[in-house]
């Protein structure tokens, strides 16, 4: 589709999310003749698979979430917009978006879906209350906050068994992402914090690495799984391995294990790495179309990533269900760049490609200093030489050369050394998304004010409250 002689514009490109997947695909149409929106629901581009770092104090959040305006503002045929996606319409080929009570509609000629997945609890969403997942800023600085946090109330505790719960952490989930979770737990309790305390050792701290599959790393060849179970076990991780949480709360979790018995683990920090739920868009476009979702609620796309009756639209990374593809980055990257390259093609008169072929470059978890796992097809790699791989393909995927160099030299301190240099928690953070969770979206939009509500009375006014209150206060618990 050219440039529309009727109207004078150009195809109409819009993203939706700033992942991999829809980060890629922006830049992937820089030369094309289409002008492109991206609508996210965050200003940045999460460099997701590093998240255990900002949760442990390795790295700070602005070293995996560069500013997706920065990366973009080159890209003179790309626009940015802040806001969530609440509805597509096939028919009228529009996406609506909402960002604190304000709606903005989008039309498109081209629709690359993109908005990624969260943390699947299984069907008890009450458990987020008390685990929080592993799939946002928010996340990774909640959990920061409840980790450090732990280890400051355990040393003003007098209870022996009240220091035994604030010194148990228990990560739910034995793929990639919980492994070096846990990994990070017990070196941050047995390497960072040692001495930092007087009435309590760090390194008592237990850490329990808990899933209700029968192996570590389940994607990854057996004799990685056995070198990552036995090296968590040297660092002093429990791994539980045919356990199956039925219960979870403030205190501690009920869990079954495989020969039918129960027990309870208490616990104060609880972390969810098990499971994840591709974003509801997917059901939405259900509604309008033969597309269907799995139980996971990714759309069973068709071989070239579209959707059935609608060529237009197209939906990767983790929200599309093809192949039994996993849900990594390099899959949204490529689905990304595909999904552009079609769009490029038809917007030039030139046929696409009939179907998408990933290209599986291998999977990778560090367990912990000096210490990874590699499947790499044929090739299979393990310790310092795996650890160094990871270090050197992570690096790569972050986004920008400044991010590059602040996280090598993050790397240096922590790996090198004992610090970690971001280890700032506060109870903003921990308790921050259940006070907006409990006020709800109604509060959120009540803040942010409008012209036609300014009265300079009522801003006074409310000024001379929040200069006497401790509302928005920073009180650091570490």
């Amino acid at each position: 589709m050219p440039t529309n002689q009727t109207t004078g514009r150009r195809p109409k490109v819009v993203i939706i999310g700033s992942g991999f997947g829809g980060l890629f695909a922006a830049q992937r149409l820089r030369k094309a003749d289409v002008d492109v929106t991206l609508v996210a629901k965050t200003g940045h581009h999460l460099f997701q698979p590093l998240l255990y770092q900002v949760a442990t104090g390795i790295i700070s959040e602005g070293e995996i979430a560069p500013p997706t305006r920065d990366i973009l503002k080159k890209q003179d045929n790309a626009t940015v917009i802040l806001g969530e996606v609440v509805d597509i319409d096939l028919a009228e080929k529009t996406v609506t978006s909402w960002l604190l009570g304000r709606e903005t509609s989008h039309s498109y000629d081209h629709l690359i879906v993109a908005a990624g997945a969260g943390q699947s609890y299984f069907g008890n969403s009450q458990f987020s209350q008390y685990a929080p997942g592993m799939k946002s800023v928010d996340d990774a600085l909640e959990l920061r906050g409840r980790i450090l946090g732990a280890f400051e109330m355990a040393e003003v505790a007098t209870d022996p068994a009240e220091i035994d719960r604030l010194l148990t952490f228990v990560v739910v989930g034995a793929g990639p992402t919980g492994v070096e979770m846990a990994g990070q737990i017990a070196e941050l309790a047995r390497r960072t914090l040692k001495s930092n305390f007087r009435n309590i050792d760090p390194k008592t701290a237990r850490v329990i690495l808990m899933d209700a599959a029968p192996k570590v790393l389940p994607p990854f060849h057996e004799k990685l799984q056995r070198n990552a179970h036995r090296q968590l076990n040297q660092i002093g991780v429990e791994v539980q391995l045919g356990a199956m949480v039925t219960g979870l709360d403030a205190n501690g979790l009920d869990v079954k294990d495989s020969d039918g018995t129960t027990r309870r683990v208490v616990a104060a920090t609880k972390i969810w790495a098990a499971g994840v739920q591709a974003s509801p868009l997917g059901a939405l476009l259900a509604q309008q179309s033969d597309v269907t979702i799995d139980r996971a609620g990714r759309v069973e796309v068709q071989k070239d990533l579209t959707i059935p009756g609608h060529p237009e639209v197209f939906v990767v990374g983790d929200m599309a269900s093809l192949d039994k593809l996993p849900g990594v980055a390099q899959v949204a990257i490529q689905g990304g760049r595909f999904a552009a390259d079609q769009i490029a093609a038809t917007v030039a008169g030139k046929a696409g490609k009939d179907a998408f072929t990933y290209h599986d470059k291998g999977s990778m978890a560090t367990i912990s200093r000096y210490h990874a796992v590699a499947d790499l097809g044929k090739l299979k790699v393990t310790g310092f030489l795996a650890w160094m791989m990871w270090l050197l393909v992570h690096l790569v995927y972050i986004v920008g050369f400044k991010s590059r160099v602040v996280t090598t030299f993050s790397w240096i301190v922590s790996f090198l050394g004992k610090g970690r240099a971001q280890r700032v928690a506060t109870q903003q953070q921990v308790y921050g998304r259940l006070a907006l969770e409990k006020l709800g979206p109604d509060f959120e939009v009540s803040q942010t004010g409008g012209l036609e509500q300014a009265d300079p009375d009522d801003v006074q006014g409310a000024l001379d409250v929040a200069d006497g209150a401790p509302v928005g206060s920073d009180r650091s618990i570490a």
